[in-house]
């Protein structure tokens, strides 16, 4: 079992990265249905909070069915950061995160994200606030460092830990890459392996199959592993890489009528939780992942991003499923995901 302050989660864990414009609580209940142990909000920023802007305030809903579950807020001001952290603890989610990883420019501009990355003293600061305004578990998602020339994870995971989080979620990229190249977990291992390291210690980046998911895990021994990109459009990929670790073999990708079914159910929480309109709206951006791998789907694709009529919808993803009923997909695991994101993590 792997421990998180009084959270206990099974042996190698599977989480749910927290990805803006993503992970909200429709797309967080599918991922749960197939097998994420633990989940996090999209990130929140500290001055809205403070603001009480609506959008900020939208992001605190969470739901039973999704525990255990991580409030995920940014910031660059102790004082925000700490008043958000008591608000956090109002809601009474299972943990409080803080975002050190993200590295668009609007986010590292304000000083927060990846930007503390180039002061680690004020990202202890940072933390320690959250730490001592919150009865939660206080975590924290971050990167490997700013750039080649910083790379200070090691540095940031032991100072992080003597002023109290619990766990540690580590992207193995650094800021100045963004999302090119590939996830370096060499450091990632360092910090787990470090002797004066007794919190969890989870990998994220470029996981997205089975085998991979397998191959990291003897590697680099981490406690557990953060999926984002690959779980989008495809929430299987969480049951697929349990049923992997537990046998050795691979589940058959899930059928249309699945995917369909499961299209479905997203759908159907996104009108409840955002309203039709807005529910509608936002979901086409997931159709052509749920749909990804069949042949001639564009005219489909075309007709669910653009009608308005949520019958309409419900009759074309019903027509698809019967006609590509027993369509065997091919076995096809992608690194990069058709998806517009602000900031996956």
């Amino acid at each position: 079992m792997v421990k998180i302050g009084n959270i206990t989660l099974p042996t190698f864990p599977l989480l749910l990265a927290p990805m803006e414009d993503v992970s909200d609580p429709p797309f967080r209940a599918v991922c749960k249905d197939n097998g994420a142990d633990l989940m996090y909000t999209e990130f929140i920023s500290s001055e809205g909070l403070i603001r009480d802007a609506i959008k900020s305030r939208k992001k605190l809903d969470i739901f039973d069915y999704e525990k255990p579950i991580g409030i995920q807020i940014f910031g660059g001001d102790e004082d925000a950061m700490a008043m958000s952290a008591k608000i956090v603890d109002a809601v009474q989610p299972d943990l409080l995160d803080i975002n050190f990883g993200c590295p668009v420019k609007k986010v590292v501009a304000k000083g927060a994200g990846a930007g503390v990355l180039k002061d680690i003293d004020l990202m202890v600061r940072l933390t320690e606030a959250c730490v001592k305004s919150t009865s939660l578990p206080v975590t924290v998602k971050t990167r490997l460092g700013w750039d080649d020339s910083s790379k200070n994870i090691e540095e940031v995971a032991e100072r992080l830990q003597d002023v109290g989080i619990k766990a540690l979620a580590i992207h193995g990229r650094t800021r100045s890459q963004m999302y090119k190249g590939e996830a370096d977990w060499t450091l990632i291992s360092k910090v787990k392996n470090n002797p004066r390291i007794q919190i969890p210690i989870f990998g994220n980046g470029d996981i997205n199959s089975p085998q991979k998911a397998a191959e990291y895990k003897k590697r680099f021994d981490v406690d557990g592993i953060m999926i984002g990109r690959a779980a989008i459009g495809y929430p299987w990929i969480f049951r697929e890489i349990k049923h992997f670790l537990q046998t050795g073999e691979e589940l058959p990708p899930p059928t249309v009528e699945e995917r369909v079914a499961v299209c479905k159910k997203h759908l159907q929480l996104s009108l409840d939780w955002k309203g039709h309109r807005v529910g509608l709206n936002e979901m086409r951006t997931h159709y052509t992942n749920y749909l990804k791998g069949l042949p001639n789907i564009k005219e489909y694709r075309l007709k669910l991003v653009t009608t308005s009529d949520i019958d309409e919808v419900y009759n074309i993803l019903n027509e698809v499923e019967k006609v590509y009923k027993g369509y065997e997909f091919e076995r096809v695991y992608q690194e990069n995901i058709n998806y517009h994101q602000t900031c996956p993590i």
